[in-house]
């Protein structure tokens, strides 16, 4: 395949386009971006991808739009944007592109998909609105973008093709690091589920680094650890389990009286030399080595449990 160009529109750029953008570039670094709206470079060619311009999808003439009507959708109904039908067509090749391992990749393409592509999907389509995420609505990616456009005075010639590849250089920071994210993600999975085998009843479960442990324990039922304990650079951890992915609730805290101590005093209300922290949201604590942090998990059982 020889593609010499990647065609989308001119003017205001949004995030989708630049997402896309990301992908090809990758795939096909040689080629030229255009941004037209011109009829001659918005039609389908042997030279070129043409994504969320020209009315139509045809992934076989490698046009990617999303603006007509029959425009496709996924499975469950909602809308594609540009970025998810790039996805969905050139996304393995660009794990394979970054080195993500065969044997991970669909995993990792539809996390992916699910995490990052499906919202910008969903916000470019009008089907939800960053004003959901309240005072964070100003801090969501497509948001952020905006951000990165010219302003209305300051407007040379080149203004929109400018600010356009800065936008592209950061996106592919997102794009790159999202991807990052998900792999590494199902690398610490598979850690963990080892380490819940070898953990047994035990209700602490110790993990040789830190790393998301979360999704693996709900995926293997875990329900009875309560607290994990992994080293850190100079310390090691005592950190709670969360019982949803939203909000700070715990399957249980660490213990009341230890709650914002710290070294000699932690020391003195828990009994466990070494001990050295622990946050006043009893959340996490902290020790010298790995035996004072398992011994203040275990002490930390033992007041959840004689409660």
């Amino acid at each position: 395949m020889n593609i010499e160009f990647l065609v989308t529109h001119s003017g205001g750029f949004h995030a989708d386009e630049l997402m896309s953008s990301v992908v090809l570039t990758k795939l096909f670094p040689a080629a030229k971006i255009v941004r037209s709206r011109s009829p001659e470079w918005i039609a389908p060619a042997a030279d070129r991808i043409v994504y969320d311009v020209g009315g139509a999808f045809d992934p076989e003439l490698r046009i990617f739009d999303h603006h007509q009507r029959g425009a496709p959708v996924r499975e469950d109904g909602r809308p594609f944007s540009s970025f998810g039908l790039i996805w969905r067509q050139y996304g393995m090749d660009y794990l394979a592109a970054l080195g993500v391992p065969a044997e991970r990749a669909a995993a990792v393409h539809a996390a992916f998909d699910r995490k990052f592509v499906l919202p910008i999907d969903l916000v470019d389509n009008g089907a939800i609105d960053p004003s959901i995420a309240g005072e964070l609505a100003g801090l969501t990616l497509p948001a952020l973008f905006d951000t990165l456009k010219p302003s209305f005075d300051a407007r040379g010639e080149d203004a929109d093709e400018r600010a356009f590849h800065a936008a592209l250089a950061v996106a592919a920071i997102f794009v790159e690091g999202g991807i990052r994210v998900q792999d590494a993600k199902l690398r610490a999975e598979a850690l963990v589920l080892e380490a819940i085998k070898t953990t047994g009843d035990n209700r602490v479960l110790e993990l040789p680094m830190g790393m998301p442990f979360r999704p693996a324990i709900i995926k293997a039922g875990a329900e009875h650890l309560l607290f994990v304990v992994h080293p850190r650079e100079n310390d090691w951890c005592v950190t709670g389990i969360r019982r949803a992915d939203e909000g700070f609730e715990l399957r249980a805290d660490l213990p009341a009286a230890w709650a914002g101590l710290s070294n000699a005093e932690l020391e003195k209300a828990s009994g466990v030399v070494g001990a050295t922290f622990c946050h006043k949201g009893r959340f996490i604590a902290a020790a010298k080595t790995r035996e004072a942090a398992l011994e203040l998990a275990r002490l930390a059982v033992e007041d959840v449990t004689s409660a």
